[in-house]
């Protein structure tokens, strides 16, 4: 039985519509919150393995906005960009032309993987008046507090990509390793969310395409950062960090900061990698406060 959402009553309200448009010689299903004639809209990239639904906590709380959320190539019902690796290139050449057919001028925002995508996107062709990076990878994954635990994943996600592929399959979606994964990056003491939490990987961290998406996807996610493209983005951006992130830590962060040539950070305390599910209001307040801001 699900558990139940923290953030259903907020969430009854938004009434998503669904859409699909043609990207690269593929397709992208993506969903759209919020009102037409909202003066914001905000395409809104999910973190590695996740899909839409991931954000959608945050999207509840900014009833005001108009969201687009796509599910990434390979992940929850987009499928996979034909004839290309899933690398950061093809990320990037994807999420420009995504943008440019559903949303031209949009704001752009990442959640973790996300935020290298997004990030990278921006420093090159994709035009948007303003970047929001929620939980963004700062520095790289071998480097960070857990470091262990990411060899450990390269090893996870190695061994998947090797075995013969029903048993690669299996590997890469057992319930059991990926319920461990969450039990490692959930910080709240509220059994309601960390319920909720585990329920949302449960449910939706195993709907990749293949595991060679997945495989490129997570080589791409600890090969890459945003530190790589802070110093090219020239738009306002707002960094919304956690203290106690495993994968970037706080000092890291305030680094990253620097890095660009207009950038805020805003920390939220007492969480980690999954402000998301676990801060989604004060990721939505800061969110506000930013937009509300002039150029």
């Amino acid at each position: 039985m699900p558990a139940p959402n923290p953030y259903a009553t907020r969430f009854a309200l938004m009434a998503p519509v669904r859409g699909e448009v043609r990207v690269l010689g593929g397709s992208t299903a993506y969903w759209t919150y919020g009102p037409a004639d909202a003066p914001v809209t905000i395409i809104a990239v999910h973190g590695f393995r996740g899909e839409h639904h991931g954000l959608e906590p945050v999207v509840a709380h900014l009833p005001d906005v108009r969201i687009i959320s796509p599910d990434l190539p390979g992940f929850g019902q987009t499928p996979p960009l034909p004839a290309r690796r899933h690398d950061l290139a093809a990320y990037v050449d994807w999420l420009t032309a995504f943008a440019g057919a559903v949303a031209p001028g949009a704001v752009i925002l990442g959640h973790s993987f996300g935020s290298i995508v997004a990030a990278a996107a921006v420093a090159g062709a994709l035009p948007t008046p303003r970047l929001i990076l929620v939980n963004p990878i700062g520095a790289p994954a071998l480097q960070g507090p857990r470091g262990i635990l990411t060899r450990l994943a390269v090893f996870y996600y190695w061994l998947g990509a090797k075995l013969p592929a029903r048993l690669g399959e299996a590997l890469l979606r057992n319930r059991v390793i990926v319920r461990v994964m969450s039990i490692a990056m959930v910080k709240s003491h509220d059994r309601a969310i960390r319920r909720f939490v585990h329920d949302q990987h449960d449910t939706y961290f195993s709907r990749f395409a293949d595991r060679d998406v997945l495989r490129d996807a997570f080589v791409t996610s600890v090969a890459h950062d945003v530190r790589e493209s802070a110093a090219a983005i020239a738009q306002p951006t707002l960094l919304i960090a956690a203290d106690r992130d495993d994968i970037t830590p706080l000092a890291r962060q305030r680094e990253l900061a620097e890095r660009f040539p207009d950038a805020q950070l805003v920390v939220i305390a007492g969480v980690g990698h999954l402000i998301h599910y676990e801060t989604p209001d004060q990721a939505a307040r800061a969110i506000t406060r930013f937009l509300a801001t002039a150029p």
